[in-house]
């Protein structure tokens, strides 16, 4: 069969968007408009299948999911060893199994208190009329509060220590050359690597002292349950390296995304400010929902699945990929199809207004299936307490809000940034409250 997409008009269109954007992205949405749901990239040395919606979505993630391994030659394979997020059959499960506890819906109210103080603790270092890029301060929240949440670590002084080599850990999994030459040799990683790594070691160090020295109370966080399960420490460090670097950055992406988004809904922002306003404190605003669902549909950090194909499988009529290929779904294109969302590129919050009106996984943020996302009760939940705290607290005057593209890195994340002036408001008693005090 003919590579679906091989034809040279498409491949001039495809470069054409490529130059424009200098992101794959472009080059992804000429090859959906043009071919379909599936189609093959036609680049040499590098001809991965490309699938999306959610009839394809539903086959990888849940029907035929088997058919499918996570485990590849990439570079985060090399970084996160043998983490949950690349192993597969029981030796995922295992893990998966230790880790859910500390992440599980019903754990999350322990943590409400303590994601509104490292909200806090960052914000507290903002002066008024200061310039600050979201996207840099929303990673300081997000690290806190996962260091925290899952291994009872106040980062707060290790931040100069661990930020440089957290962003060359992110960039070493990132998409780049090594996709065409898989050795082409990369320096400038393993000091960094290296440090990051003596971080966590230092970590499950201290907590195994901890214990041998009675030092009470242990904490009940994910450190020590994978230490309870007997693990050893290189494989507790590929555990905690993950949850660390999805956890956060994952986060970070939403955060500064919304702060995007809604720099260039200043409507949206207003009343969004003004719910927050008037609802009460253990309640969630509508609309901020809404803002954060839609957030998710058009940028979805984890914006593409990356899979080796273990037997062969078909897609639609007749379209089949071989055991042994590359295969990614994209949520991105799933996210922005034209056959299932109106005005596919446009924020629009309000279509979240009503339940759900598209097709079941049509809408995967978190993926699907027994794989989904095991932080995305977590995140999203971070997600309402930082916003709410921060638009409660201060105001936010966009600066660039027309000069932001997603990058396609580890997440799909505002370049060059978001850069916001920010005022700390005069009122910051909630509405709700005052009202209820004057009835």
């Amino acid at each position: 069969m003919k590579n679906p997409g091989s034809d040279p008009a498409t491949g001039r269109a495809v470069l054409k968007a490529f130059l424009a954007e200098k992101s794959p992205l472009g080059p992804l949405r000429v090859m959906a408009e043009r071919v379909g749901r599936f189609f093959q990239v036609p680049l040499p040395f590098f001809s991965p299948y490309i699938v999306f919606g959610p009839e394809a979505a539903r086959k990888v993630l849940v029907t035929e999911r088997k058919k499918f391994l996570w485990r590849n030659h990439d570079p985060v394979t090399d970084l996160l060893r043998r983490g949950v997020l690349i192993t597969d059959g029981e030796e995922h499960d295992h893990y998966r199994k230790l880790m859910e506890q500390s992440l599980h819906p019903g754990a999350l109210p322990r943590y409400a208190g303590m994601m509104r103080a490292q909200t806090r603790r960052v914000s507290a270092t903002w002066q008024d009329g200061q310039v600050i890029d979201m996207l840099v301060e929303a990673r300081k929240i997000a690290l806190l509060i996962i260091l925290q949440a899952l291994f009872s670590r106040d980062a707060w002084d290790d931040l100069p220590r661990i930020w440089t080599p957290i962003l060359k850990a992110i960039e070493y999994i990132s998409p780049g050359a090594w996709i065409l030459w898989r050795n082409l040799p990369r320096p400038g990683y393993k000091k960094h690597l290296d440090a990051l790594d003596a971080y966590l070691y230092e970590i499950i160090a201290n907590r195994r002292a901890a214990i041998t020295n009675h030092q009470l109370p242990i904490p009940d966080d994910l450190l020590q349950h994978l230490i309870d399960a007997g693990l050893s420490d290189d494989i507790i460090r590929d555990q905690m390296l993950t949850m660390l670097i999805a956890g956060h950055d994952t986060s970070t992406a939403l955060l500064a995304w919304v702060f995007a988004m809604l720099g260039q809904r200043p409507e949206t922002y207003t009343e969004l400010q003004r719910q927050l306003a008037e609802t009460p404190p253990e309640k969630t605003p509508p609309l901020l929902d809404q803002v954060i669902k839609e957030t998710l549909r058009l940028y979805p950090p984890i914006h593409i699945g990356n899979r080796i194909v273990a037997e062969e499988v078909t897609f639609g009529e007749g379209q089949t990929i071989p055991a042994g290929a590359r295969m990614f779904y994209s949520i991105y294109l799933t996210h922005r199809d034209p056959a299932i969302w109106e005005n596919p590129d446009q924020f629009c919050p309000e279509r979240f207004a009503h339940g759900r009106q598209t097709p079941p996984m049509a809408y995967i943020p978190f993926g699907g299936g027994p794989r989904a996302c095991i932080g995305a009760a977590f995140g999203q939940a971070e997600a309402r307490i930082v916003l709410s705290e921060l638009l409660q607290t201060f105001d936010f005057q966009p600066l660039n809000p027309h000069n932001i593209h997603p990058h396609m890195g580890a997440t799909l994340e505002p370049r060059p940034g978001v850069l916001m002036k920010v005022f700390r408001r005069q009122a910051t008693t909630n509405n709700y409250n005052l009202k209820s005090n004057t009835e």
